[in-house]
C-alpha cells in the first residue's frame, strides 16, 4: 500500500475564531502517521473563512477517519469536510 493525500476543509464556529489557533491544535492531534503538507485560508462569505489542510498518510486502516474525527473534536471547529483523497 502507498500513501494518500487528503484535502480537508475545516469551518470555524464564527468569524472571530482564530484559524491559526485551530491549525496549531490540528498539528497537536494529527497522530504520528499523518504529515501536514500544506494549509491555506479560503474566503467563504461575509468575512467567514475556511481552513484548507493537505495531509499525507498511509493508505491503511482508518487513519483518515480518525484524523477527521480528531479535528471535529477541536474547540472552535464547526464542521470538517473531506474534499478529496488521492493516491500519491
Amino acid at each position: 500500500m502507498g500513501d494518500v493525500v487528503m484535502k480537508v476543509k475545516v469551518m470555524p464556529v464564527d468569524v472571530e475564531t482564530s484559524l491559526d489557533s485551530i491549525f496549531e491544535k490540528i498539528q497537536e492531534v494529527k497522530g504520528e502517521k499523518v504529515e501536514i503538507r500544506d494549509k491555506k485560508i479560503q474566503p467563504i462569505a461575509f468575512g467567514l473563512k475556511a481552513l484548507i489542510v493537505m495531509a499525507v498518510m498511509p493508505d491503511e486502516g482508518s487513519i483518515g477517519d480518525e484524523f477527521v474525527e480528531r479535528i471535529k473534536g477541536i474547540e472552535g471547529v464547526e464542521s470538517v469536510e473531506v474534499e478529496s483523497v488521492e493516491l500519491l
